[in-house]
């Protein structure tokens, strides 16, 4: 079963995600993909929240733009977190669009179950410059494609889901 948590920063939505994959995983210690690639002192500060939560509750993966090499043999659940900062990634090392978009949906393809974590960044103004158009742009395609994959989609706001799919 593929499922979508995607809400906005600060959410909920990882934390829901990482409860919801726990409960699904059937005793399996699920894989704990982790995608961000940028290291400053604030980003630092919320990977080690985020390392600190999930304790060794999952075996983590770290792989920032790869995705698919990494999972194509993935046997156990996986929680993406998060396909945002993965496009984030790609856009940074300059990946097409479209090499982008077929390499998520091979991803989707693939027959584990998966958790995806994915940040709504449509809901506010368009952006005022070009790569942060092209950014939200790519997010909500990527949003769309992610959500006709998944069986469960769950908007996330103020701590809670509230069910889409």
């Amino acid at each position: 079963m593929k499922t979508l948590f995607i809400g906005g920063v600060k959410s909920g939505k990882s934390r829901l995600a990482e409860t919801y994959i726990l409960q699904q995983a059937n005793g399996l210690k699920p894989y704990y993909l982790a995608t961000t690639e940028f290291f400053d002192d604030e980003m630092q500060a919320r990977i080690a929240i985020h390392r600190q939560r999930r304790q060794d509750f999952f075996d983590t993966l770290e792989e920032p733009v790869r995705l698919l090499e990494i999972l194509k043999d993935c046997r156990k659940p996986v929680l993406i977190e998060c396909v945002s900062m993965w496009l984030n990634n790609m856009l940074h090392h300059e990946y097409r669009e479209a090499d982008i978009l077929n390499e998520l949906e091979a991803v989707l393809k693939l027959p584990c179950d998966m958790v995806l974590v994915h940040n709504e960044v449509g809901l506010g103004i368009i952006p005022d410059n070009p790569l942060a158009r092209r950014f939200a742009d790519l997010s909500g395609k990527a949003a769309q494609l992610i959500g006709q994959h998944c069986e469960r989609v769950f908007f996330c706001s103020a701590g809670l889901t509230i069910p889409m799919k």
